[in-house]
Order: C-alpha cells, then sequence, then structure tokens
C-alpha cells in the first residue's frame, strides 16, 4: 500500500477541509472521470476508482479520524481493484442529480402509494384595477385545481381495496439494468414510480385519487398592494396524495395603469397646467385626489416643473395605517402664435420689449439655468 497515493491530494483538498468541500470535489473528479464518458480509458477509469476509494474513507467521520492518525494503515486492504464498494452507499447523492442514476445502487427508499405526497402549490395572475390596489376590494376566484375524489375517499380503489405491490418492479417504484460499469435504476412503467397498482381502479378518478375540480375563493385585496405582490393561501393549492398536506395557492397581483395618476411608491403624481399670466401672478388651483378635491396654492413667478406635495392624500403604505403624498408637477402652457389675437401678440411685444435688454437676458438665462441644474442633480 507504499505505493498508493494520498486521499487528500487524490481529492484535490486541504487536510482541514469540510465535509461539502470534500464531496464538492468527489463530485467534479466523478463526472470528469465517469467510465460512461470515457468509454475504453483504463487510466479514466483508474482514476475514477482512486477518487471513489478517497471518498469513502474521508466522507466517513470515524475512517476519516482513523486515517489522519494511520495513513493508509487504517482502512485496511482494498476490494479487488483498489476499490471500496461501501462508496456506493453515497453515490446516488453525489451522481443521482447528474446523470438521474436516482437510486441506482442499493439501499434505496421503497417507494409507493402507502406514503403521503403534498399536493403541488399553484400560482394565479389576478389583474386589477388602480383604485382596487389603493383602496382593497374583495374578488371572487374561480381555481382548477386536483382535489381528493369523494367517490373513492383519495384511495383510487373501487372496492376500496388497498392497491397491491407492483410486480414489475417488486414494490419498489424503479427497475435496474446495467449500463457498461454500473447498475442504473429507472422509473417502473408499470407503476409510473408508485411501487403500487390499484386492482380495481374507480371510475371517477381512474385510480389516481384525485380529480380535477374548480374551487371558490374569496379574496381580500389589502389597501396599498402593488404590481408583483404575492398574497399567499394556505391550504388552497391542490390535495395531497394518500393523506398529505395540500400545497399553497400565490396570488400574483398585476395593477393596471392608471390615465391620471402616476404611482411612485405610496405616493402618487399629477400634472397639473397653468396659463402663463397665472405662473407669473400666482393662482389657487382645485386638485382631484384619490380622496377627493384639494386645493393648492401656487406663489407669483411658479416655474415650469415646480412640485407642491398634499401630505397624506397618496397611496396606504401596506400594512400599515400611514399614507403617501399626492404630488402636484406644475406645466405651463404656451400658446402657439395662431392660437392669440393681434391684439395679444402686439401686448406680449410690447412686454418683450419692456422685459429683455442683454444684461436682463443674462441674468434670466443664469436663473433658468441653476434651476435646471437644480432640478437635474438635486
Amino acid at each position: 500500500m507504499t505505493g498508493k497515493r494520498d486521499y487528500y491530494e487524490v481529492l484535490g483538498v486541504a487536510r482541514d477541509a469540510a465535509l461539502q468541500e470534500i464531496k464538492s470535489s468527489y463530485r467534479k473528479l466523478a463526472v470528469r472521470f465517469h467510465p460512461d464518458r470515457n468509454p475504453g480509458d483504463a487510466a479514466a477509469e483508474e482514476s475514477f476508482k482512486e477518487a471513489a476509494e478517497a471518498y469513502a474513507v474521508l466522507s466517513d467521520a470515524e475512517k476519516r479520524a482513523r486515517y489522519d492518525r494511520y495513513g493508509h494503515r487504517a482502512t485496511g486492504a482494498p476490494a479487488a481493484g483498489g476499490f471500496d464498494p461501501t462508496v456506493f452507499a453515497d453515490f446516488s447523492d453525489i451522481l443521482g442529480d447528474l446523470f438521474g442514476f436516482g437510486d441506482a445502487f442499493g439501499g434505496g427508499r421503497r417507494r409507493g402509494r402507502s406514503s403521503a405526497q403534498s399536493g403541488a402549490d399553484l400560482r394565479y395572475d389576478l389583474r386589477i384595477e388602480f383604485e382596487d390596489a389603493v383602496f382593497g376590494k374583495e374578488v371572487t376566484l374561480r381555481i382548477p385545481r386536483l382535489e381528493s375524489c369523494d367517490t373513492c375517499d383519495g384511495s383510487g380503489s373501487a372496492s376500496g381495496k388497498p392497491p397491491v405491490p407492483c410486480a414489475t418492479c417488486g414494490g419498489r417504484g424503479q427497475v435496474r439494468f446495467s449500463q457498461g460499469f454500473f447498475t442504473v435504476a429507472r422509473t417502473c412503467p408499470q407503476c409510473r414510480g408508485e411501487g403500487a397498482i390499484v386492482v380495481e381502479p374507480c371510475p371517477n378518478c381512474r385510480g389516481a385519487g384525485r380529480v380535477e375540480q374548480e374551487r371558490t375563493l374569496q379574496l381580500r385585496i389589502p389597501p396599498g398592494v402593488d404590481t408583483g405582490a404575492r398574497l399567499r393561501l394556505t391550504g388552497e393549492g391542490e390535495h395531497g396524495r394518500a393523506g398529505g398536506p395540500s400545497g399553497d395557492l400565490y396570488v400574483v397581483i398585476e395593477v393596471e395603469d392608471h390615465e391620471r395618476y402616476l404611482r411612485r411608491g405610496a405616493d402618487v403624481l399629477t400634472v397639473e397646467t397653468i396659463s402663463f399670466s397665472e405662473a407669473v401672478l400666482g393662482a389657487t388651483l382645485e386638485v382631484q385626489t384619490l380622496h377627493g378635491p384639494d386645493k393648492v396654492r401656487l406663489p407669483p413667478g411658479t416655474q415650469y416643473g415646480h412640485q407642491v406635495a398634499l401630505r397624506g392624500k397618496g397611496i396606504p403604505h401596506l400594512g400599515r395605517g400611514s399614507h403617501g403624498d399626492h404630488v402636484v408637477e406644475i406645466a405651463i402652457d404656451v400658446p402657439e402664435p395662431s392660437e392669440l389675437s393681434e391684439t395679444e401678440l402686439d401686448l406680449i411685444r410690447q412686454l418683450a420689449e419692456l422685459r429683455v435688454d442683454g444684461r436682463d437676458r443674462g441674468r434670466r438665462e443664469r436663473n433658468v439655468f441653476a434651476r435646471v441644474k437644480e432640478r437635474l442633480f438635486g
């Protein structure tokens, strides 16, 4: 045994490596040197056996402790070809998901209809109007799902007799066959992995024990929900099998856009347009909020993009008693020349002559730039 390589060296891990690191390293080596991936390659097969032998020792706490103290002398004589067959006890855990072998190496658990199975979770996409998301609403849902068969009480048997073990797989739910170096297990085609067969199937569910039915539910949408919110209804998914628990129903919310209100979390934004004269002289606007009309007072010299917040006039914070704000943003209506009379145009020309000179234009341009900078960068 003096020619044996150190097991830690074989797996490429440190001597203080955690079990998960050892398992991960072995997984990579097993996939790399797997005989089915390297047909006829004796060196790859030998590397595969060497990695499996190292893993069989280092994955077992007691064996590893002896190996750390005494080296290869502690492991005893290996099986033929230097391979320890006890590694197969954990081999399905390492390669089962990668190759689909499942319970391929013996010692697997027995499957059958006697073991309860949980029902599947369900998802229901619910589209609601903007106001329903703000104030909440009770809605009726009709959910198609698998429910326990009333005719046979979920047993799947017309006579009430229990299922009998499947003759094809011997009740294991899997059949074995040789594939190169390994014995591989696949789902039994006769019982479809159940391990048992109903002799007299229920005519209503055809032996499945469950039938699809439409379930009517009342759901209360809480105020303040937004697109993407998930409401969980425990136990309203599909029924389990053989007495297993039911799954859950997840209702996923999508809120429709509103033609007037733009939502930002719990705040809402509306745009109100004022005339040039109202912007210069100031004005009082009546604003329609989600909670009714309210008034906004604009100071003289109000600029485009000016915002006023109406506190507490927005959307409820989900699960809390407080509300967001209603934010009013101001736009200024600048009429087209074709929309003005000659008298109005003359007055505007007179105003321009009174207001515009080089010094005044420069000051105003600096003011406008300052406002744009503040708007963009804060």
